[in-house]
């Protein structure tokens, strides 16, 4: 396979998951995808981000994130997102450390 066809269909299958994200599975929370998967849409949002940024393209973290959610994320929010339970809250805090980061706060 020659590599433009292996972008296209890379690109093809991102688009895929981010449809499927969006729209089929608006009851999966990022913290279960997180705790679950070592990742959630905001970290998607984020790749996208840092994939602009290597290439010169200023974009914000709120402007990633409308483009991956297909919404602004306060929206989502209100929509879609659910209390988490202290359980979650603390899985959370775990999967963030192993996979982004230490939780400042």
């Amino acid at each position: 396979m020659d590599d433009q066809t292996r972008i296209e269909l890379e690109a093809a299958a991102f688009r895929r998951l981010r449809k499927h994200l969006q729209e089929d599975r608006t009851d999966v929370q990022n913290i279960d995808l997180m705790n679950l998967a070592g990742f959630c849409r905001n970290c998607l949002s984020r790749w996208y981000q840092e994939a602009a940024a290597e290439r010169g393209i200023e974009m914000s973290k709120d402007e990633a994130r409308e483009l991956f959610y297909g919404m602004p994320y306060s929206d989502w929010k209100l929509n879609y997102q659910t209390e988490a339970t202290e359980e979650q809250k603390a899985d959370f805090e775990v999967a963030f450390a192993e996979n982004v980061g230490k939780i400042e706060g």
